[in-house]
């Protein structure tokens, strides 16, 4: 007989990202639909149910083919019932997905936090293969995170482990987050944060800068401008890599230095910079780590891109099974 395939979902405030994947971790089909988050994103199960029905018929399956559904959820997960504590961007509160998505498709659902499932996917098929402790951290419009330790996610007591992004970078004086503190990680090593810093420099410095020619030009200021810009030399923009990898070199170090990753695995859009990232990262990461971790950990690229989060939500899945004693 056959085994039967996994579902992964990865909710995003945009677009909702789908997977049927094999027990093995190979990715059968994907695709991606908006998000609705119209009626505080009621319809969202409804909507991923739907999708999940129309997609088995066209390929001539139905649930009775599928094991399971991993979901990842852009918000604090209460582990043990899969509700959603908050999702600001979704509109949800105390939201019971697990429930709602297991009464609208009769198949098992398990959620977890979005970046936690991207960490259980770089682990079981990206970057993390084969380490069993390793930290993701996502660069991207804000900073998220995932700690794994001894193959398991680390969740905490109320599903707040790895929230990397909140980590206090910069003590007294720091810049707002949407968190409602100042000076987190996040204001400083996100896509946003550079671009803030970067900002900072040019209306503040009298030096010469690229960066102040590419405003003038009426053009708005992205990461990736500012990582090519400091790539070609100009001073300014090395000033604000210098500052983004000074500070999510000691956070990462700190981090590391409380459970001894194999590795840490860098994903999000900041991280396409390559080794212009990587490699000033890593000379901040072995300044401040205990030589024995360092020793220990390895820093790469993420490389499931996109694919990270329904990887990582089948995973859940086909744990959560095996767990349940549903394979055999």
């Amino acid at each position: 007989m056959k085994d039967k395939w996994l579902v992964g979902v990865d909710i995003g405030g945009t677009t909702i990202k789908l997977a049927f994947l094999t027990q093995n971790g190979a990715i059968l089909r994907k695709w991606e639909i908006p998000t609705d988050t119209s009626m505080n994103g009621s319809n969202i199960p409804d909507d991923i149910a739907r999708e999940l029905r129309n997609q088995l018929a066209r390929m001539g399956q139905d649930r009775n083919d599928v094991l399971g559904i991993g979901i990842g959820a852009p918000g604090p997960v209460n582990i043990k019932t899969g509700s959603v504590d908050v999702a600001v961007n979704l509109g949800w509160v105390s939201f019971p997905l697990q429930e709602r998505l297991e009464q609208a498709t009769g198949l098992p659902v398990v959620v977890d936090n979005d970046a936690n499932i991207a960490a259980l996917g770089e682990m079981w098929k990206g970057a993390g293969e084969g380490a069993r402790d390793l930290i993701c951290v996502t660069l991207g419009t804000g900073v998220g995170g995932g700690i794994i330790s001894n193959g398991a996610i680390v969740r905490g007591v109320n599903g707040s482990a790895g929230e990397i992004g909140h980590i206090a970078a910069i003590p007294e004086g720091g810049a707002p987050c949407n968190c409602g503190k100042t000076g987190c990680l996040e204001t400083v090593a996100s896509a946003t944060g550079i671009v803030r810093m970067a900002m900072v420099e040019v209306h503040t410095s009298y030096e010469s800068s690229s960066l102040r020619t590419y405003l003038e030009t009426g053009s708005s200021l992205t990461a990736k401008v500012v990582f090519e810009a400091a790539k070609a030399g100009d001073n300014l923009a090395s000033k604000v890599i210098r500052e983004l990898t000074f500070h999510l070199g000691i956070a990462l170090a700190n981090l590391a230095n409380g459970t001894n990753p194999q590795k840490i695995v860098i994903g999000g859009g900041v991280s396409q910079a390559g080794n212009a990232l990587i490699v000033p990262l890593r000379q901040q990461f072995v300044r401040f780590t205990f030589p024995r971790v360092a020793i220990g950990a390895k820093i790469v690229l993420a490389t499931l891109g996109n694919d990270a989060g329904v990887t990582g939500g089948a995973r859940l899945a086909l744990d959560a099974c095996k767990q349940k004693m549903l394979i055999i």
